[in-house]
């Protein structure tokens, strides 16, 4: 363990990040809403703090090691959390376990807020938080780590122990630094076409942008208290559900289309085409539940909002285009949560267990069902053009063993905080899916639940961020042992 460099890891990192304070400044300025003195200060206060972990021991040259990157990263995450709480507790009157809750809801695109009157809000201040989701959407790490190199500390690690999904080791290039450039280039034009989208759609222009960073970002949160429900347009809908449902699939893979030239390499992948599957198969059942029900006036607009909370709880992104928690039956509220914990592919900016996972889960009990017929047969377990090796299929029952466990104990865990079952529930799979809304007593917010329960929320949202193991790894006397 290499903890000097470590700590001069994580200098860098914040010293990076404190730069992302200076934005809202410029927002401040245009719109004067008399901010700019509190993110001066949050950036002093950041990049004096990394600064001073960085002079501590910038003369250190070692080699990152893979526990190093877990650490760095669960580290600097933690961290982040923490530290992007300042501009809420320098200009809102709100305890620092709300502040924190915020940050970390932003940071690791939860979008499960604790505050209100978001319309009424400084400009600069919703804009803070809407670039804290976009930031942490594709990962502070993976941005880092593009730039990494050229402060002579390599990154791999560090975009391992980041990326999310089951194959980690794959890579889109071949030096690393150029991978992260990739993905930030492919983010960064989906988030433009977004913008363009929403603004082409009828939202002003600081709008279009804000709710772009939460869309592109899955992350949830919005500028209004009623979310996109606020401005009650069909076309903004539409275009929310879009790049909601194309932000569920891998930025990977859109990188492949881009550099094919090609759509068709969407669908040559199995994990999207099971991804639009299951999308499919949600919004039928959703879209015929409401229509049976006669929620709304007309088809269309029946399918306008099915097609929208498909793509939000599916993809954990948590916006709300209708009153759905306290409207909609709980029945088709609750499968909707469970749509949650499979949420998108892998190398998208969703959490929960990944489509891939589910699949591949899904095609080995077919293959376990075979053998009870023909004890002695010989059945290879193929995901597309590839045969899958029994050591990745160990790997994805482990992870989604573990994941159910953890969703168990911390609902238990809330549950001894006061909340209900229902709450309870909704409330592990608002952040530990990262996806932001709940049902129950939590329908309305999270501003009034126990401190404790933020706290165990926080810890929630940093496992499904981060992907369960990367923190719990940390958990093991073996890992320090070695």
């Amino acid at each position: 363990m290499h903890l000097a460099l470590i700590v001069k890891i994580l200098g860098m990192l914040l010293m990076v990040f404190s730069t992302t304070m200076l934005p809202p400044v410029l927002v401040a300025w245009i719109y004067d809403d008399g901010m700019q003195l509190s993110f001066l200060s949050a950036f002093g206060i950041t990049f004096a703090l990394g600064m001073a972990l960085w002079l501590s021991f910038f003369r250190v040259r070692e080699e990152l090691g893979v526990r190093d990157g877990f650490l760095v990263v669960t580290l600097f995450w933690t961290v982040l959390g923490m530290i992007g709480s300042l501009p809420f507790v320098l200009i809102l009157d709100v305890s620092a376990t709300d502040a924190v809750f915020e940050s970390m809801s932003g940071l690791t695109t939860t979008g499960a807020s604790v505050l209100s009157g978001l319309d009424e809000m400084a400009p600069s201040l919703l804009y803070y938080r809407q670039q804290l989701q976009w930031l942490g959407g594709m990962g502070v790490v993976v941005l880092a780590v593009a730039i990494l190199p050229m402060l002579g500390v390599g990154g791999m690690q560090l975009y391992k122990a980041e990326i999310p999904g089951p194959m980690k080791e794959s890579k889109l290039t071949p030096r690393i630094a150029e991978t992260a450039k990739a993905l930030w280039y492919v983010y960064l034009l989906v988030t433009v076409s977004c913008v363009a989208g929403y603004w082409f759609a009828g939202l002003p222009l600081f709008e279009a942008i804000c709710h772009s960073f939460s869309t592109v970002s899955t992350g949830g949160f919005s500028t209004r208290d009623a979310s996109m429900a606020a401005f009650d347009s069909a076309a903004v809908d539409w275009v929310a559900a879009f790049f909601m449902f194309l932000s569920g699939a891998s930025f990977a893979l859109m990188f492949a289309a881009l550099r094919n030239g090609s759509i068709r390499t969407f669908f040559r992948d199995p994990e999207f085409r099971f991804y639009t599957g299951l999308m499919f198969i949600y919004l039928t059942i959703t879209t015929v539940t409401l229509w049976v029900d006669q929620r709304y006036a007309s088809f269309a607009e029946t399918a306008r909002h099915a097609a929208f909370q498909v793509s939000s709880f599916g993809t954990g992104t948590g916006l709300t285009s209708t009153d759905a928690a306290l409207s909609w039956p709980l029945t088709l509220l609750v499968l909707l949560l469970l749509t949650s914990f499979i949420s998108g592919c892998a190398g998208s900016t969703t959490a929960g267990m990944k489509v891939v996972r589910v699949a591949l889960m899904l095609h080995q009990s077919q293959r376990e069902l075979r053998r009870l017929v023909y004890p002695h047969g010989i059945f290879a377990l193929r995901f597309g053009n590839r045969t899958v090796n029994d050591q990745v299929l160990q790997a994805v029952w482990g992870f989604i063993g573990v994941f159910v466990t953890i969703a168990v104990l911390l609902t238990l865990a809330l549950m001894a905080t006061g909340m209900d079952l229902t709450t309870a529930f909704s409330a592990v799979a608002a952040s530990l899916n990262t996806l932001g809304m709940g049902i129950g007593g939590v329908a309305g917010g999270f501003g009034d639940i126990a401190s404790e329960a933020k706290w165990l929320m926080c810890f929630a949202m940093l496992l499904g961020r981060l992907e369960v193991f990367t923190v719990l790894v940390l958990f093991t006397p073996l890992f320090w042992r070695q």
